[in-house]
Formats: structure tokens, C-alpha cells, sequence
């Protein structure tokens, strides 16, 4: 049977993984692969597996256990493996790079922070401090038919978006960055235009979840601030 692996930690790392079980209908039985210096939470993999509610969930469930007790490495969701001896193999040859990035993530804690701002707002900057914009809007009221105008200026106020979301992001993660290790930015959903996870040593995070509420404080009620964590590290392994 195929192996399904959750996450790799050290050899010593408490692994408390009593009232859990693992991804499949009826919730696979938990166990560990390991070698003298790592080991491996896994799984027997069910068939057919899909990213279904109860699997995910699963799955979370298991890295916040381990979370809790120090660093882990965590794997994404439905990472299989041909069978136990391949996992015990692949920990074996990559101890180096393994052990490296675990020391890279002890003590410290994942933070996504997604921004938004409402619409309506930005385009009010736009329109008030560029005065190419701002010109062509007035064409385009005084001139309803200048079918050119605008298809200009709405090219124009899409840059201007993208420059403008650029800069508020930029200036967020800079404001941020002392109260983090590291940061990894990651692609704008449809809603927020900024989706950045930060890397916080565990002590102070604290201290980090204040500093967002503060710059969202500072930005004013168009912006809104979603700040999620702890999460596993899947942005910095």
C-alpha cells in the first residue's frame, strides 16, 4: 500500500498524535517511519483520495499537534509516497537539507496577512493626484461619445491600480519586516491585493499581530487587514 506522509520532524520531536486520525473515510491509523536523526508522520494512503473537507481537515490537524511541540517541516496535502522503505530512503538521503531547513524553522511560527481596500477609495487617489487621469476623466464626462478617451483612460486607471497596489504592499511588508524574520509573497487573490506570509519567532508573535493591528489602524477603515496563524511553514520549507 501506498504511503501518504503528513510531515518530517526530528527524531526527538514529541509526537503526540493520541485522538488524531489520518486522511480517508474512516480516518487512517497514524504512524512514524524514522531514521536515527528524522522522522516521518504518516498514513496508510486511501484510494481515490480527494481534497475533501474531513481529508483536509485531517491533515491540518496533525501539523498543529506537531506545530505545538517545536519545528516541523510540513508536507501539502495528498504527498504520497510508493511505501514506507521509500520514505525512510528519501529521509536518509536528503538528512542535510531536511535538518537545515528544521533549524530554520525552530522556534518560529507562519503568519498569512491578506490586505484589501475598497474600490471606490483607490480610484478617488487616482483620479486626484494623477493628472493624466484626472484629465482624461474629464474629457471623457464632457465628451460621452469619445469612445478612445476611453478606452485610454481605462487602460490608464488599470495600470495606476497595479502601481498603486504595488506600493501599498511594499509598504506594508517593509513597515512589518522588523518584526519578522522573513516574508513570502505570493500571488493577489480576486480580493485582496496584497497575500504576503510572514515568518515570526514564536515569542513574538505577539508582538507582530500587534504591529499589523497597528498599520491597519494607520491606513484607515478603506483597508482591511485578514491576518491567519499560526500556520504550518509550507511558505518558507
Amino acid at each position: 500500500m501506498s504511503t501518504y506522509i503528513y510531515a518530517i520532524t526530528p527524531a526527538e520531536h514529541p509526537l503526540r498524535l493520541e485522538g488524531l486520525q489520518g486522511v480517508g473515510k474512516d480516518g487512517s491509523e497514524l504512524r512514524t517511519v524514522s531514521t536515527p536523526t528524522l522522522s516521518a508522520v504518516v498514513s496508510t494512503a486511501p484510494e481515490g483520495l480527494r481534497a475533501k473537507r474531513r481529508d483536509l481537515a485531517a491533515h491540518e490537524a496533525v501539523l498543529e499537534q506537531l506545530m505545538a511541540d517545536g519545528a516541523v517541516l510540513p508536507m501539502r496535502f495528498g504527498l504520497v509516497g510508493p511505501d514506507d522503505d521509500a520514505v525512510v530512503q528519501a529521509l536518509e538521503e536528503n538528512v542535510g537539507v531536511y535538518t537545515e531547513r528544521l533549524k530554520e524553522l525552530d522556534g518560529r511560527l507562519e503568519y498569512n496577512l491578506k490586505v484589501s481596500r475598497e474600490e471606490e477609495d483607490l480610484l478617488r487617489e487616482i483620479i486626484t493626484t494623477d493628472d493624466q487621469v484626472r484629465q482624461l476623466n474629464e474629457q471623457t464626462r464632457a465628451q460621452p461619445d469619445a469612445h478612445d478617451a476611453k478606452v485610454r483612460l481605462g487602460e490608464l486607471i488599470s495600470q495606476r491600480v497595479k502601481t498603486q497596489e504595488s506600493a501599498d504592499s511594499e509598504s506594508i511588508v517593509h513597515r512589518l519586516a522588523g518584526h519578522a524574520v522573513g516574508s513570502s509573497a505570493a500571488d493577489p487573490t480576486t480580493s485582496h491585493f496584497m497575500n504576503v506570509s510572514f515568518l515570526v519567532e514564536r515569542d513574538k508573535a505577539a508582538a507582530f499581530s500587534e504591529a499589523v493591528h497597528q498599520d491597519a489602524e494607520q491606513r484607515g477603515d478603506a483597508y482591511t487587514y485578514y491576518l491567519h496563524g499560526p500556520l504550518p511553514a509550507y511558505s518558507f520549507v
